[in-house]
Order: structure tokens, then sequence, then C-alpha cells
């Protein structure tokens, strides 16, 4: 029996102006979790997309079990017994979570669909990996975290024995990461075969046999993780030294800039409120973090603040300015930036290049408009100044598509858009949702460069890394209330875990 389930030799993949994978092979043995480390744009998904069939490579052949093989298409992988959760979910919104499941190999007997048995079949997967969904919920009012395992299922449905995992943490709490990686470890043990993309040292660190690290599309090498360390594999990825943990000054907090006064937001799932009477500041010069796990109101909460969507009641004020029910463009001119949490869905317009999405929300300005009419040449010229600063990789500079672009890329292009536009208070929901380490690294810079330029900056981030290197202030949210209220210098990561559960409150 061949030794690797699959072999990827010598692929070569190309888009226009850009070489994605150049000459890269990737072994996977039988019963391995197997990491593919890079930078955003190293060309991780590329090479995944083209196990999966939805790329076709100019170079290269691939092997199951020591046999050659065409992958031609999606079904071709499925037919091999690969799959793959991607990146962003490959879902119907307005399908309920078992039609997404069984969607393209649906149960029939003479012609008529078998929902029951395909309904235990999957509630049977759910219980074994303990991945908790609800079956009959439609995929648009379910959380991130609640789809990423509807990807799983999917997979797990289909039989898959290669299974391929884009990222897969990038949206998920502390806890479900937890779950998640002992699902990888189940899967593994029963002899399923794991690739695994990401940029989490600590969990490639946690859960991976072996580590192939990509930079700028070719294969930089094949570490075993028990041979190696965070910071090794962090240079062989960049090319340099990345610091992990950030130093910062303490914080000056000054004026309110943004005051949150008994917020109620409905909920769209029920009848109740997914927001419930929460009161907050967030001054000049500090870092409010709301940290909790997902979907327990945050999402609610930042899309009352921002504009997209109505509050219930209660009031919000932007330097004393009144703006609960003020469109999006007003905030936005009265001093509101918003890096949101669905990039896809809120951040940008996937067919408008990557300059006409830089200045979504200031085309109307005398710089980039005359007599109603778009001054190319200058957002051609803003948008290039931006792609240098932020290093966002496009094949095409700033005629790129935004749909073309990797996901890291993508949230490079909205944190470059939104910093740059030098707001007065900066909503940023999982900045670094993603990123590769040397980007987080910039990342986390230019919004400490906001709060010390005395700006306020209201953070809601899943990761305790982030929450506790990051903020000045830490407001714990649980079903829908603020339960706790911390100083990241004095607070423990399990307290707040604690908090975050639901097992411990305070009043505030």
């Amino acid at each position: 029996m061949a030794e690797y389930v699959i072999e990827m030799l010598h692929i070569t993949k190309e888009f226009p102006g850009i070489r994605a994978n150049d000459d890269i092979t990737l072994q996977l043995k039988k019963g391995e979790i197997h990491a593919l480390l890079g930078e955003n744009g190293a060309g991780k998904s590329t090479l995944m997309s083209v196990l999966f069939g939805l790329y076709q490579p100019e170079h290269g052949t691939i092997l199951k079990n020591g046999q050659p093989v065409t992958i031609r298409d999606p079904n071709d992988a499925n037919a091999l017994h690969i799959g793959m959760v991607h990146q962003h979910f490959k879902l119907v919104e307005c399908y309920t979570v078992l039609d997404n499941i069984i969607l393209g190999v649906e149960p029939t007997r003479f012609g008529f669909l078998q929902k029951q048995q395909a309904r235990e079949k999957v509630q049977s997967l759910s219980e074994r990996y303990g991945l908790k969904v609800d079956l009959d919920a439609k995929v648009e009012d379910i959380t991130v975290g609640m789809q990423q395992r509807t990807e799983i299922l999917k997979m797990l449905y289909r039989d898959n024995e290669i299974l391929i995992f884009d990222e897969p943490t990038a949206v998920l709490t502390p806890q479900e990461i937890e779950e998640l990686m002992a699902v990888m470890k189940n899967l593994a043990a029963e002899g399923k075969s794991i690739l695994f993309i990401s940029h989490k040292l600590s969990e490639i660190m946690a859960v991976a046999d072996r580590c192939t690290v990509l930079r700028k599309g070719k294969c930089i090498g094949t570490v075993n993780t028990a041979d190696t360390t965070p910071e090794a594999l962090s240079a062989m990825m960049v090319g340099r030294q990345v610091e992990l943990t950030i130093d910062k000054a303490p914080a000056k907090p000054g004026e309110v800039v943004l005051e949150v006064s008994h917020l109620t937001v409905p909920s769209k799932v029920h009848k109740g409120n997914a927001v419930k009477d929460v009161s907050f500041t967030v001054r000049r010069g500090e870092i409010l973090c709301l940290a909790g796990i997902e979907g327990n109101g945050q999402t609610q909460l930042v899309h009352a603040l921002t504009g997209l969507s109505r509050v219930g009641g209660g009031s919000v004020k932007l330097l004393g300015q009144d703006i609960t029910h003020a469109t999006v463009r007003r905030r936005s001119r009265a001093g509101m930036s918003h890096i949101p949490e669905d990039r896809h869905k809120h951040g940008l317009v996937l067919d408008y290049t990557l300059e006409e999405n830089m200045v979504l929300q200031r085309y109307w300005q005398p710089e980039f408009q005359k007599a109603g009419f778009l001054n190319f040449p200058a957002m051609r010229a803003y948008s290039d100044r931006l792609i240098e600063q932020y290093d966002v990789r496009s094949g095409q500079g700033s005629l790129t598509p935004a749909r073309a672009m990797s996901g890291g890329n993508q949230q490079k292009a909205i944190v470059a858009r939104e910093i740059d536009k030098d707001p007065e208070l900066l909503v940023a929901v999982q900045p670094t949702r993603g990123l590769d380490v040397g980007a987080i690294e910039y990342i986390h810079h230019q919004i400490l460069a906001v709060r010390d330029a005395g700006k306020a900056v209201l953070l809601v981030s899943l990761e305790l890394d982030e929450v506790m290197n990051l903020s000045d202030r830490i407001l714990v949210m649980y079903e829908g209330e603020l339960v706790g209220q911390f100083d990241p210098k004095t607070v423990t990561v399990e307290e707040l875990g604690l908090y975050m559960a639901g097992a411990k409150r305070m009043e505030l």
C-alpha cells in the first residue's frame, strides 16, 4: 500500500499577473493532520482548490493511494472521497441547515425524498462528533460558528476520507476551537486524513503532526511539529522574526466619544431581544474590547451601533450627537469607521475592483469626484497608496476584482480603507480574522496608533489572545447583557472564560 494517501507533485497554478502556486509538492499520510501554513496570498487556498477540483493546474500531478487521478470539478473530488470546508462557506442562505447538508446527495426512494432518513444520519453524526446544530434553522439566521459546523457535517455526511479545512477556526470562539481540535483528532484517529490551513501557530503546534510552509507561492519546506517552535515557523512563513506579543504605552482616556444608553435590539431569530438594556461608553485614547462567545448579541449590538439594523429602544450618541436612527453614511460622516465581521456581506462589493472598494465610503468627496463624475486617476492614486502601505497583495494591483483576492488580503483592504478615514471612533469586529502573524502584528500596531492619536476604539473579538493583548478595558457579553467589566492587566483568561460562559456575573 502507498505510504501517502494524497500526493500533489510539482503543482503550478497561474492567474493573471500572479503565479499562485510555483512547483509545489505536498504529501499527506493516512490518518495524519497535516497543516498548511503561509502568509495571506501565499497560495494555500489555491493549492487546496486544485485538490478539490475548483481550479485546474497548469502543471503537476495528483496521486491518490499512489495512483494518478484527474479531478476536473468538486464532483470528481467527492467521488474520490475528498471533502472541503471553505474559508467562506458555500451554503444556500435561504435553505435550512439540513437541506444544505444533504444538498446534491439527497436520499430518495421511488423518486421521493427520504428526509427523515437523512435527518437521522445527520443527528447521529452531530452527536458523535459534538457538532450541535439546529437542523430546521435557516442558514441566514444562524451564527457564523453554526455555519462552520454545518459545513463540517456536510463533509462527514458524504463519507469523505480526505478532509480539507481552510481556516476552520477563523470564525470560532476559544471553546469552539477546542471542540473542533478534539473533533479533528477523533477523525484522524478513525483513519481520516486532514489537510488543515491555518495562520494560528498555537493551533498548528497543538493539533498537527506535520506542517508544510508556503511563501509567495513557493514551498519553503515540511517539518514535524514536534521538532519545531512557533517562532521558527513564523520566521519560515514571513522570512523574518515576528513579534508574537505587543508592547503598548498605558492608555490615557479622555472625553467620551461613544455613549450607549439602555440599548435594546430585537432578535431576528426569536421573539425576544438579542441585546437587552446595554449601557457603556468608549473614550478617546482607549481600546474598549467587547468579549463573549459568538451568538450572545455582539453582532446585533454592532449592527445597531453602525446602522446596519434597527434599534428597539435606548440611544446611541457619537461625540454628543444622537445617531440612534441615523443612516450609515451619516454615521460615517460623523466620524465612525467600521471593520465588519462579515467581509463579504458588509465589507466589500466583490465584483468591484480594489480601487472602487477603497473609495466606497468616500466617492462623493471632492477629491474623488467633480460635478457628479468620478475622478478615476485620483481613485487609482489613493488605492495604490493604501495597497503599498498595508501590503495588500493582488495580481493586478488596484484593478484586481475583490473576488479574486485571498480572504486575508480582502481583510487588509477593508482595514486600510477604514483606518485611513481617520475616524473619531473605530468599530473593529474580528479585525484580524484570517490574517497571518505578520499581518496581525501590523494591524495591531495600526489599531494602537488610532488609540494613541487620541481616537476611540471599540474592538469586538473572539480571540482571547487579541483581547488580552490589545484592550485597555474589557466588557463581557452573555445572552445579550453585559455581565462583567475587567482590566486586562489583572484578569486571567480562565476568569474571563467563566463570565463568557455565563457561570459568573457582576452588577454593572
